[in-house]
């Protein structure tokens, strides 16, 4: 049997969304046996790969590199999934969209620094006037809510899939 090809990305986000996949615990080894995870924080790939099966993405897009790294994931991927709030809706990153990004930094690396604050620039990319979820941007084919989404949601997604059931594209949603 072909494995699918799993990718995992994480945008502008706390990491809760891998944590709970991590957090299937034994669970998890059926699934890893059935699929290749071709990319995600914890593989050593640097370019997204091409023809991906699966992508579950966590974060907000909150950069212009976050849009251009999110139209080369849609165009390479099968099903785009919108892993937790932040990728749904914008959630705790979309909290700063209130208050003007000049200001923003300003308040947290100067105003809020002991010693010698400055706002970081050099190779860092520029923040957007808002983070924004996915869908603002592609077309987003699952969404996943919850922060993070309970592993058992999940898991239950990816067997589901795995087991060739066609996910649920409008359950219920619930948010927090």
């Amino acid at each position: 049997m072909k494995k699918l090809k799993l990718a995992t990305v994480w945008l502008d986000g706390c990491s809760g969304c891998h944590m709970s996949l991590l957090d299937l615990d034994g669970a998890i080894i059926p699934i890893v046996r059935k699929v290749d995870i071709v990319y995600g924080p914890l593989v050593d790939a640097q370019e997204f790969p091409e023809d991906v099966d699966v992508t579950l993405l966590e974060g907000a897009i909150s950069t212009q590199e976050d849009v251009e790294k999110l139209q080369q994931i849609r165009s390479r991927t099968k099903l785009l999934v919108s892993l937790g709030d932040c990728a749904v809706t914008g959630n705790v990153s979309g909290m700063r969209n209130g208050i003007p990004v000049n200001k923003l930094l300003q308040q947290i690396y100067v105003d809020g620094a002991d010693l010698g604050g400055c706002i970081p620039g050099d190779g860092l990319p520029q923040l957007a006037k808002q983070a924004r979820p996915a869908q603002d941007f592609v077309k987003v084919d699952i969404c996943l809510p919850g922060c993070p989404p309970p592993n058992k949601v999940i898991a239950g997604f990816l067997n589901n899939l795995l087991d060739g059931r066609k996910p649920e594209t409008n359950a219920k949603v619930k948010f927090g």
